[in-house]
């Protein structure tokens, strides 16, 4: 077998392309894409009536009810057949490095294993139609530049850098037994990987923030409440002081951005909103009380539909369990006071889970219903992305929309999510053409 047909064999299926001889997505970038006869979701309503979109490099150029094809030179013409389109989905917690991996996968002589499946899940993740994710934490700088480049698929992302968490909290993976004062090799692996970092007081904090910043983190990521998976912090800890917390937003506003904050219940979100925190990663225990505050503070809930079912079975820890559903009341308190609210998903550490995430932005439309629901996964989601402000890698045109000068991230659907939220959950079947910053990478009517 030849190269050439190894390629093919990894990367084209069903009419789906994914990779070929020549990897460099840039190079295979069509000069005009014009997409005709469909029905347009802009990001934020269904526009009236069949929609021509033309499409020049990787921004859209026009939408009209009819574009004239005859004086587009070498123009790829798709004709949508009234199929919906839409604006690439959008995840507002992901983990581009521990999606696609069993935690057990950096136990082992190298990372290779790692880094391999970090790769194949980024180009799952676009196959899924989500072209924009913000990383929640991960050392994906080399992954997302090698994306950015066009020598591998995968979707856009915003990183944090590594999860910056006090010793005990949620992003310390060192043995209970470890003596970690000064000692590197004593570290956990996670950490000596970048994945995660420790870090106490003040100096040490703001240390740990710039180190991200200067390796390109778009947002910081810090823990201040107890978590699922991590071993030694009960859930309703709270985790950094206040001064700790306000000296990784201090150092984040130096940059221009913001700081994240891992947590669950109102005691640590209230602490995060003391420190200065705009986004609460998770908030699924939040009172209504605690909600009104960050509407007033102006800080996002950041929510991810955490509950039991296919893709996402009961965890074998038992202090998960209060999480089952509680996402539900969030909502109801986030509407109710107009504090904004994301989605995002959180699969990590379970490859299972992660074919799940379409899946789990389907299950909000039970609550907001399908219009709110689309809006979320993509221009609604993408406000908060522009909190980065200087620090956003994608400032230059707009996401989540389908208009004039917006990046071209567009997924056609053979369907009516409108209608049946639930064909967002059949992507390998509904989803006939996906585009990401004006490459086609799926085109099942080719």
């Amino acid at each position: 077998m030849n190269r050439r047909e190894v390629l093919k064999g990894l990367g084209a299926l069903g009419g789906v392309l994914l990779l070929n001889e020549n990897l460099l997505a840039k190079e295979q970038t069509q000069k005009l894409i014009l997409i005709k006869n469909a029905q347009v979701f802009d990001g934020v309503n269904l526009l009236k009536g069949a929609k021509d979109v033309l499409i020049e490099n990787n921004i859209i150029k026009n939408v009209a009810d009819k574009i004239d094809e005859t004086t587009l030179k070498d123009a790829t013409i798709i004709d949508a057949k009234g199929k919906f389109l839409m604006p690439g989905l959008t995840d507002a917690h992901w983990h581009v490095m521990f999606a696609a991996s069993e935690l057990d996968s950096v136990n082992l002589p190298d990372p290779g294993l790692f880094y391999a499946n970090a790769i194949n899940g980024a180009r799952d993740t676009v196959m899924r139609g989500f072209t924009t994710v913000r990383d929640m934490a991960g050392a994906v700088f080399g992954i997302k530049t090698a994306i950015d480049s066009g020598i591998i698929y995968g979707p856009r992302i915003y990183p944090s850098g590594a999860f910056i968490s006090q010793t005990s909290g949620h992003g310390d993976f060192t043995p209970v037994t470890a003596n970690t004062d000064g000692c590197c090799e004593c570290s956990g692996i996670l950490e000596r990987m970048g994945e995660f970092k420790v870090a106490d007081g003040v100096p040490e904090v703001l240390r740990a923030v710039r180190q991200q910043l200067k390796k390109g983190a778009s947002q910081i990521k810090i823990g201040v409440g107890g978590g699922v998976i991590s071993a030694f912090d009960p859930l309703d800890s709270i985790q950094f002081r206040v001064d700790e917390i306000k000296a990784a937003v201090d150092a984040a506003s130096d940059w221009g951005t913001y700081v994240c904050a891992h947590v669950y219940d109102d005691n640590g979100i209230n602490r995060a909103l003391d420190g200065g925190v705009k986004s609460i990663e998770h908030g699924q225990l939040v009172s209504e009380k605690t909600v009104a505050r960050m509407a007033k503070d102006k800080a996002w809930l950041s929510l991810q539909p955490f509950e039991y079912n296919e893709f996402s079975p009961a965890p074998k820890s038992p202090k998960g369990a209060i999480l089952n559903k509680a996402w539900r009341n969030a909502v109801k308190y986030a509407k109710k006071h107009n504090c904004r609210f994301a989605f995002g998903t959180d699969c990590l550490f379970n490859p299972a889970q992660a074919k799940g995430q379409n899946f789990m932005l389907c299950l909000f439309a039970s609550e907001i219903g399908e219009l709110e629901t689309l809006r979320l996964a993509t221009s609604n989601n993408c406000e908060l992305f522009k909190m980065s402000k200087n620090r956003d890698p994608y400032g230059e045109y707009e996401l989540g929309r389908v208009k004039n000068d917006a990046y071209a991230d567009l997924i056609l659907i053979d369907g009516d999510p409108l209608k049946d939220i639930f064909v967002l959950s059949k992507y390998e079947d509904t989803f006939k053409v996906i585009i990401k910053d004006g490459v086609i990478v799926k085109n099942t009517l080719a």
